[in-house]
């Protein structure tokens, strides 16, 4: 079994910053590309970020310049720190992880159960 679990949403003030962990626990073989994807009240679930194993970074337009994912490979962990915030970027934000898991010889996507972003005043 393996699990995503997400931490550090809430509410911020436009130009804040938030940072949002997400660890990945269970029977890991080994985790390709980790990254974030966010879904806005009534619109459909999109790319954030994503990182892969070997460090390389893909960003969506919307946030260049003022997001950074980072990962930890020996902790299973993935980071996104979130700078320069907007209300455009409230959202429920997932985790999402490609793997291996133990036993099983081939690659699935895993995702977090979500973790709320709200950027008013």
């Amino acid at each position: 079994q393996v699990q995503l679990l997400e931490s550090g949403g809430g509410l911020v003030q436009p130009g804040g910053s938030l940072r949002l962990s997400c660890a990945a626990s269970g029977s890991i073989f080994s985790i390709n590309t980790m990254g974030w994807y966010r879904q806005a009240s009534g619109k459909e679930r999109e790319l954030v970020a994503t990182i892969r194993s070997g460090g390389s970074t893909a960003y969506a337009d919307s946030v260049k310049g003022r997001f950074a994912i980072s990962r930890d490979n020996a902790k299973n962990t993935v980071d996104l720190q979130m700078n320069s915030l907007k209300p455009e970027d409230t959202a429920v934000y997932y985790c999402y992880a490609n793997l291996l898991q133990s036993g099983v010889p081939y690659s699935r996507n895993y995702w977090g159960q979500g973790t709320q972003v709200a950027v008013s005043s």
